[in-house]
């Protein structure tokens, strides 16, 4: 049985290989994305559409920039922060913080994800650029 010392648990957390700190990246799938597709929450990835649902800038949305698993934290277009000099920067944000209001489903293994845990991948429609981008190729 794995320890339950809250010293060991971080320990855990900050020395968690790349494929645990994915799943540690999920966020929860809005209402209707979760009726249409079946599943709760999915790993957030770049080109998802997210809105924040806790803190200072709750209600803000946009599209996730990046995703850095070390922290874990989410970086989304659009939501900046002056520094002290001056320059933005894009605003930091924890995972369990968002909320997922639109996929990306360019990856054809977020479907197989989908799939396998019982969900309908086929749910979510392309917006109509690319599926022509699709065709042309």
């Amino acid at each position: 049985m794995a320890s339950q010392q809250a010293r060991k648990q971080r320990k855990f957390l900050l020395n968690a290989p790349m494929h645990f700190r994915h799943k540690q990246a999920s966020v929860h799938l809005s209402k209707e994305l979760r009726d249409k597709l079946g599943v709760r929450s999915l790993p957030v990835r770049v080109g998802d559409k997210v809105m924040v649902i806790k803190g200072d800038r709750k209600g803000r949305s946009g599209k996730v920039a990046e995703v850095d698993l070390k922290g874990p934290w989410v970086k989304i277009e659009g939501i900046t922060r002056k520094k002290a000099d001056g320059t933005e920067v894009l605003v930091k944000f924890r995972p369990w913080n968002l909320i997922i209001t639109d996929l990306n489903m360019k990856d054809p293994w977020r479907k197989k994800i989908i799939e396998r845990r019982g969900g309908a991948a086929q749910a979510v429609e392309q917006p109509a650029t690319q599926t022509q981008e699709g065709g042309a190729k």
